[in-house]
């Protein structure tokens, strides 16, 4: 198994409380698979992928507990020095701002240069030409002229090429995509996706693919786990899950897309807003918005029960839903 996360917990200790971003997480990411993360803004998607990079601002973020463990090793129980070499050249992430992501004084060139020259020690002349043949190779037109332009001289679809050029420059065994879709138009969304599923199958690398739209991993996902407050509320293979949700905020969450044969109907939206994570409400965080909820819903959590061998959901009642 390339990572398996159990029971990770991370919160962040506020003025006004503790705030439970990460509450109990548990997956697996094998080599080569696309993992994908769903959920709305706040649900704990990006704090989980910082905590396996090692990168959470602490403080106020810390890890309260859970194991995470990456081709057999624990990353917690690393050295900051240890965490340091793995990024890059064993985990890498691609960020979903890639103008904040990338230094605006250094020129793109030189900040792909850069991760040869402190990780793999070569020349500069030998790491500006391994730049230009990364660039080349995420399709950005005239790389060897464009390696001497800086981030802003990039429209955002180039800018993004960039950053999955930096990820995937050392080779690493897993890359985190968090939202490497953001703000970017539908054309272009494409584009960086094709791109970047294509680029996982030639460097067979297992990929953790974090985002809130739907439409985005249908077709390059294996898996998806749906998080919720915290929590993973469902996790399954891609194709059951778009067929028969077992959780009913998956199924808000996929009833919430447009769709061409619901012309002219009103677009459904789950009522309510997430809940804070410093007040998730006790049983199912998502009682207050289910439309299946009842009394055990709002004073027994439930686990996350086992659907069949490849599939699982958090909700009592699990096989209502999937009857739909």
């Amino acid at each position: 198994m390339l990572l398996e996360v159990d029971d990770l917990r991370v919160e962040f200790r506020l003025r006004d409380g503790v705030a439970h971003a990460v509450n109990g997480v548990s997956f697996q990411v094998e080599a080569g698979e696309t993992l994908a993360v769903l959920g709305e803004s706040g649900c704990g998607k990006s704090v989980t992928a910082q905590a396996v990079m090692g990168i959470l601002d602490t403080p106020p973020g810390r890890i309260a507990g859970g194991r995470i463990l990456f081709q057999g090793r624990d990353l917690l129980a690393l050295k900051e020095e240890e965490r340091r070499r793995l990024r890059g050249a064993g985990l890498a992430m691609i960020f979903q701002d890639a103008l904040s992501a990338l230094n605006p004084v250094m020129t793109v060139g030189a900040q792909l240069a850069e991760m040869f020259t402190v990780h793999r020690g070569m020349s500069r002349k030998d790491a500006r030409g391994r730049a230009v043949e990364l660039m080349d190779r995420v399709r950005i037109p005239a790389a060897a002229q464009r390696v001497r332009d800086y981030p802003h001289q990039f429209s955002g679809g180039m800018r993004q090429r960039v950053m999955i050029a930096m990820a995937l420059a050392l080779e690493p065994a897993l890359v985190i995509a968090d939202e490497p879709t953001t703000a970017l138009d539908v054309t272009v969304q494409a584009q960086v996706m094709d791109l970047l599923a294509e680029l996982q199958r030639s460097y067979a690398i297992g990929l953790i693919l974090i985002t809130h739209d739907l439409g985005v991993v249908a077709d390059v996902a294996d898996r998806i786990a749906v998080m919720y407050a915290g929590r993973i509320v469902e996790s399954a293979p891609v194709h059951a899950l778009y067929k028969s949700p077992a959780h009913p905020y998956t199924r808000g969450l996929l009833d919430s897309v447009p769709r061409l044969d619901r012309k002219g109907r009103e677009l459904y939206a789950i009522k309510g807003l997430p809940p804070s994570l410093a007040r998730i409400p006790s049983g199912c965080a998502f009682h207050p918005r289910c439309p299946l909820a009842r009394d055990v819903c709002r004073t027994d959590r439930p686990p996350l029960y086992p659907v069949d061998e490849r599939r699982g959901a958090a909700c009592h009642f699990w096989r209502e839903c999937l009857d739909g």
